[in-house]
């Protein structure tokens, strides 16, 4: 990402503000995976929005009082022994001259600075909670300057960012629409991959693999824990076990998406494991199909987020009635909410640099209007488990899900993986093609 993005993200939230404020934001602690082995580190998602810096140990400052408004950066300083085991590290300096700080200082001079900078501000922009082990400092910056008596103006105000820095990151902007672009292009990759090399026999997790060599390859990684859910899985939204053995017969529901600089992709399909649907299992695709391009229409500028998922609910209530698995009409189907054990999530959610990104989705209890720049995904689903009351068993361990990201542009919509086949006929000619 270009580093005029950052400092333009900076202005906007600094002229959004106001004077005799400032802003907190900590970046991301390392975590322990076990013992004294760590997670791969992955910087918190508002720090790196604002300041493009990935390093752990370090505290971004926005004062909107000095000059045009200010950045300061606290980091960790220079040092050759650390950087032989761990690796390069910024330092002060390289702050000021990479990564636009207007001043930056070693991140051990925090406590004695912050509180300094406090200081005449009426107002301070935390986010409590998001690290819990961080709010108290934060906590105690404040409680020393009040200390101080009526000599130090101490801030009276701890105001959460969220409201306004999740409102300016659910607009996307040029450079974010293209990371997405590349990060969808990635995930659409892998999944014609997997596609490819789908076969009775593999197991899950060998499906896995291939999106992980798929992704890394590109320079990126899981966005998400990869679901390979075959069979039952399919039936198990958040699935990650990925141990089970194709068989002959199943369905694969696969949703994976990658992270490329910082951005998400988010995609699931859906296929035979050898090739062909079944009768039951063509039926209930051709429905959630439907149901996608049903969503997918109703996605645009003036829309409103409830449309897509409304329009879905729709298009599955009819689908489940014409296949006789629900009585009654589409709209009676919809009122009584009948359809929910077949379809029980909404059909979409933000997508950024989150997967589940940023954004409110509700303004003064009405759903959100959608905007350009806004990104969401759109992915209906039919679930029909094992062993469900009132289903015929032809239908049992049928689960379908086709999820797809979409930009909403200022005259429509674009969908960002259009490129990644859903119809069945389509699906069908690329499973096993690696194989054969």
């Amino acid at each position: 990402m270009n580093p005029r993005e950052f400092a333009r993200r900076r202005r906007q939230l600094i002229r959004m503000m106001g004077r005799d404020t400032l802003a907190i934001l900590p970046a991301a602690p390392p975590r322990l995976r076990n013992r004294d082995v760590q997670y791969p580190y992955r910087q918190d998602s508002d720090f790196y929005y604002l300041t493009g810096f990935g390093e752990p140990e370090a505290i971004a400052l926005l004062l909107p009082g000095r000059g045009r408004g200010e950045y300061v950066l606290f980091c960790r300083e220079r040092d050759a022994e650390r950087e032989t085991w761990d690796g390069a590290r910024a330092g002060p300096a390289r702050a000021v001259s990479e990564y636009g700080a207007d001043e930056a200082f070693p991140i051990a001079a925090a406590d004695d600075l912050v509180p300094r900078l406090l200081a005449g501000c009426e107002r301070v922009y935390y986010t409590m909670g998001a690290h819990p082990e961080f709010d108290q400092r934060v906590v105690g910056w404040v409680t020393s300057l009040r200390a101080h008596g009526a000599g130090v103006q101490a801030p009276d105000q701890l105001v959460t960012l969220d409201h306004l820095l999740h409102d300016l990151r659910l607009y996307k902007s040029r450079d974010e629409a293209q990371a997405m672009r590349r990060a969808a292009r990635i995930g659409m990759q892998a999944h014609r991959r997997a596609m490819a090399v789908c076969r009775p026999g593999l197991y899950e997790y060998q499906v896995e693999a291939e999106f992980l060599h798929e992704f890394r390859s590109h320079g990126a990684r899981p966005s998400y824990l990869p679901i390979v859910g075959s069979g039952p899985n399919t039936c198990v939204l958040h699935y990650h076990a990925n141990d089970r053995q194709l068989r002959d017969g199943d369905l694969l529901l696969v949703d994976a998406g990658c992270e490329y600089d910082y951005y998400a992709s988010d995609i699931t399909r859906t296929y035979p494991v050898n090739g062909r649907f079944t009768p039951e299992q063509r039926a209930i695709y051709e429905v959630v199909l439907e149901a996608h391009a049903a969503a997918i229409a109703a996605v645009g500028p003036g829309r409103s987020w409830g449309e897509p998922h409304d329009a879905a609910v729709r298009a599955v209530a009819r689908g489940l009635r014409r296949l006789g698995l629900l009585d009654g009409t589409p709209a009676s189907i919809v009122r009584s909410g009948s359809y929910k054990p077949f379809f029980m999530h909404r059909t979409g959610h933000w997508l950024g640099m989150d997967v589940h990104d940023v954004g409110d989705y509700k303004v003064a209890d009405e759903w959100r209007v959608l905007e350009p720049g806004m990104a969401l995904t759109v992915e209906p689903g039919i679930y029909i488990p094992e062993g469900m009351k009132g289903v015929p068993k032809q239908w049992w361990g049928i689960g379908v899900r086709i999820e797809d990201d979409v930009l909403v542009t200022a005259d429509g919509a674009e969908l960002l993986t259009a490129d990644l086949p859903r119809d069945p006929d389509a699906i069908e000619a690329l499973i096993g093609a690696m194989a054969a």
